[in-house]
């Protein structure tokens, strides 16, 4: 986040602050520029701000307003596509398809987000503050270690979300927490980001606990936080196509359109490899299809 922060304040927010807290403003005396983070440094604008970038409110106001623009686009981008070219349109026709349901997936999406902006922002403001491990030079640890690191990232946050996701399903919580994500039986790529606020973001932690862990190329981390955005958007279409090569060893489409249909399997999000290990793993079958329901009505 620090990249996006950087640029925005390089080619926009820079001169949005000055207008909003001029540098001669009473109110705020100017703070001495400093280092940004271990990477990025503040640099001096013709027009300049009484709120300099590293002046913390400044940062979360202005991280605040970047995440929730930019949760928005992903979602709608990446959901409006997988809905109108990849998204079966019949299965709206499915007996378990609620009335109004992707209206009510979009609506509980955009009631989550600003919540789940606010319980991320911490993770966002210390990766701005320098204390990741991401880095910028790929000398300093070679590009074996560039490339490995993309499927140890996948392997690391997987295992991760396999447990959050078999927790949220605990009865003590899973009415409070993720059973608003379970409403959605048959769900369109819009229901992807339609759950509960703390659902979403207990979910979302093994990807910035990663960072702080073990390092990984800054705009790598970048391309792999809008690749799982998009996979999770992709498996959320109800596709039941089975019978691929590696079906035994993604969790894809299939897979997770099965827990949604019956609640206490597949719970990995990229990997099946957990749940077959911890016995929750359900084989996708034709005959398991969601569409035989659908044909049934026809």
């Amino acid at each position: 986040m620090d990249i996006i922060l950087y640029l925005a304040d390089e080619y926009v927010l820079d001169s949005v602050w000055a207008n909003l807290v001029p540098l001669h403003d009473p109110v705020l005396p100017s703070l001495r520029y400093r280092q940004l983070s271990s990477n990025f440094t503040t640099i001096a604008s013709s027009s300049q701000s009484a709120w300099p970038r590293d002046y913390f409110f400044r940062q979360i106001l202005s991280l605040s307003i970047i995440t929730l623009i930019g949760i928005n686009l992903l979602y709608f981008v990446f959901a409006g596509l997988s809905y109108k070219f990849i998204f079966n349109h019949d299965m709206m026709r499915h007996p378990r398809f609620l009335p109004n349901q992707i209206m009510l997936e979009i609506r509980t999406s955009l009631k989550a987000f600003p919540m789940m902006t606010l319980l991320t922002l911490p993770w966002f403001q210390a990766e701005v503050m320098g204390y990741s491990r991401l880095y910028d030079d790929v000398d300093q640890y070679g590009w074996a270690y560039l490339i490995l690191s993309v499927p140890f990232f996948l392997l690391f946050t997987d295992y991760a979300i396999y447990w959050v996701h078999r927790f949220l399903h605990h009865p003590s919580i899973y009415k409070t927490f993720h059973k608003p994500h379970h409403k959605w039986i048959i769900p369109t790529p819009f229901a992807s980001h339609a759950f509960h606020p703390v659902d979403g973001y207990l979910q979302s932690v093994p990807y910035h606990l990663f960072v702080f862990l073990f390092p990984l190329h800054r705009y790598l981390y970048l391309g792999l936080f809008v690749f799982v955005n998009f996979w999770s958007i992709l498996i959320h279409d109800s596709d039941m196509i089975t019978g691929h090569p590696l079906e035994c060893i993604i969790n894809g489409p299939a897979h997770h359109t099965l827990h949604h249909l019956y609640f206490t399997v597949n719970y990995g999000q990229y990997f099946t490899w957990a749940d077959r290990v911890y016995g929750s793993y359900r084989q996708p079958e034709s005959s398991l299809d969601p569409y035989l329901e659908v044909k049934k009505t026809s």
